[in-house]
């Protein structure tokens, strides 16, 4: 090897044009398909597809992916409704592409769009009503737990 050989790499490397390296983690950019936007214009959820999954996004945190996104848009509706019996006024808007995902869906079940969507919301209703009547029939059973072991307690003699 010759001694100027190192400077003539040197050069030859500081000639050619800068080529962009490619980060290890590179990920594709979230597209928001769905969002949920409150009076003050703040984005309260989304949902939004990397890639080929979907994304949902509650404050802030992504709480999941799915490769439908059609239960996670029935959520957000869902959440929207609570919102609004609440006395908070919210919006909910969502893609073209995300419309015409719920249309096939609907479709293959025979029904129409809406319908299809109101009854998805109605199951997170329906589960959210269960849970409610669950912890009052809980505390229902405790209460009757307790009832009996005090009963119990009155009928042994006590030291």
């Amino acid at each position: 090897m010759s001694k100027q050989s190192k400077a003539k790499r040197d050069k030859r490397k500081k000639q050619q044009p800068r080529r962009p390296f490619l980060r290890l983690d590179a990920q594709e950019q979230v597209q928001n398909h769905a969002v949920l936007v409150n009076e003050e214009g703040q984005v309260v959820a989304a949902i939004g597809l990397q890639g080929r999954q979907w994304l949902l996004s509650v404050g802030g945190q992504t709480m999941g992916n799915a490769d439908n996104p059609v239960p996670m848009l029935a959520m957000l509706k869902h959440l929207a409704n609570v919102q609004e019996k609440e006395g908070r006024k919210v919006a909910l808007e969502y893609s073209e592409q995300l419309q015409q995902l719920i249309d096939a869906s609907a479709a293959a079940e025979g029904k129409s769009a809406d319908d299809y969507l109101a009854g998805l919301v109605a199951e997170f209703e329906g589960v959210e009503g269960e849970e409610a009547a669950a912890v009052a029939g809980g505390d229902d059973a405790q209460d009757t737990g307790t009832g009996d072991t005090a009963a119990d307690a009155a009928d042994k003699p006590q030291a």
